[in-house]
């Protein structure tokens, strides 16, 4: 076998090729754009180059035929804030051969250990985690748009190697075509009566705005995280340029209150729906099929993909009002029969009770695995999110 290192478009193309080939008889599997894979490895478009590094290998067989791939990478931002410095994996692929698995492990860690790390964290992303993030070991039923989907056998060659457990992350859905808790909407009357709030969604000829709310809505909602960086605004400028045409403005809400941003949801439909039918290509035919699909309502699905609220604002409610408004949006697009509620980590109990609150269920589990590099080392899992970050808050801690 031999592992080659992506340099030229020959081993672009062969990289976006082994997924068709380990997928050929899955009918689940959906085959990203290969030009927003190809961003996230473009230091032109992903910020996350300004303090880091990333590397990407093919891998092929004794007959020169393609088995495999991977990438490796470091976010020096956060790398060195563990006990550990520790670098990142990702987009591996692979047919079902743990030789093959072990060799493209092993170019990522000897890639990582000649860079100073000392454990490696994966399947993971060169960006934030909102997408392609975890292993997929339980609900191997259709991929939400940004959401890691794998064959059940990787989960083996992971643990074999090596890598060990660090967080789990759940993924629950909901069926609109059922109705809310009345609890929850109980609490949703009460919030969006009280004046000091107000909710709205975005509107794109005032995306700044929008964007320097969540970042202070995120950077204060998120302190508390282990391993926490402020947002980056020109990430999440490229990333609602870049997502302009799938972006439906009523599917992102802030709540306000007294002028100030408290909260948000972030949805996006789940244009998986689509490109199912595009085979990862992105010209002026598939341009044109996406158009027509989008008009013919193949999208009923829909993804929130993060939600986030302020110390301040926490056992508030507020989440309930957000929602009441979201309910309202979808009785006017009724084609919308089921939203996904990824990813909620084991280390964010709220976010969980959250989704409960709602009555949505379990679909999915993801497990983001770190492996030491030196033996005699000891992992410790990524800490729980204190529920009481609102006291934690006010007292300065």
């Amino acid at each position: 076998m031999q592992i080659i290192e992506v340099k030229n478009k020959q081993d672009v193309k062969d990289f976006h090729l082994v997924p068709k080939i380990v997928y050929k008889n899955d009918k689940n599997w959906v085959c990203q754009l290969e030009t927003e894979i190809e961003n996230i490895f473009s230091p032109d478009t992903n910020v996350f180059f300004k303090n880091g590094e990333a590397i990407r290998w093919v891998l092929k067989d004794n007959k020169g035929e393609l088995i495999g791939r991977v990438a490796a990478f470091i976010n020096k931002n956060k790398a060195y804030n563990y006990v550990q410095p520790t670098g990142g994996m990702g987009f591996f692929e692979c047919i079902n051969n743990k030789e093959a698995a072990n060799m493209l492990f092993d170019a990522c860690q000897k890639w990582l250990v000649t860079r100073g790390m000392e454990a490696m964290d994966g399947p993971i992303n060169f960006g934030e985690n909102d997408n392609y993030w975890g292993l997929l070991v339980e609900g191997f039923t259709h991929p939400g748009i940004g959401m890691q989907y794998n064959p059940p056998y990787y989960q083996h060659f992971f643990e074999e190697y090596g890598f060990k457990f660090y967080f789990e992350q759940v993924t629950n859905h909901l069926d609109l075509t059922q109705p809310f808790p009345e609890r929850f909407w109980k609490i949703a009357d009460w919030i969006r009566q009280k004046p000091i709030y107000k909710f709205e969604h975005i509107n794109f000829n005032e995306s700044d705005r929008f964007i320097d709310d969540f970042k202070t809505v995120y950077d204060t909602a998120w302190q508390f995280h282990e391993n926490f960086t402020p947002i980056n605004k020109d990430m999440l400028k490229r990333t609602m340029l870049n997502a302009k045409d799938v972006i439906d403005e009523e599917f992102i809400w802030f709540a306000y209150q007294d002028g100030q941003p408290i909260a948000f949801l972030i949805m996006f439909p789940d244009v998986n729906q689509i490109l199912k039918h595009l085979d990862g290509k992105l010209n002026l035919w598939s341009k044109l099929k996406f158009l027509y699909f989008k008009k013919m309502h193949t999208i009923t699905r829909a993804r929130i993909t993060i939600m986030g609220v302020v110390p301040n604002a926490q056992k508030s409610g507020i989440e309930s009002g957000i929602f009441w408004h979201l309910d309202q949006v979808m009785k006017t697009k009724p084609w919308y029969t089921e939203l996904e509620l990824s990813w909620v980590g084991d280390f964010n109990p709220k976010m969980r009770a959250l989704h409960e609150s709602v009555g949505a269920k379990y679909a999915k589990k993801h497990i983001t695995y770190r492996k030491l590099f030196k033996e005699d080392s000891n992992i410790q899992r990524s800490t729980i999110i204190p529920v009481d970050t609102k006291e934690k808050f006010v007292k300065g801690e």
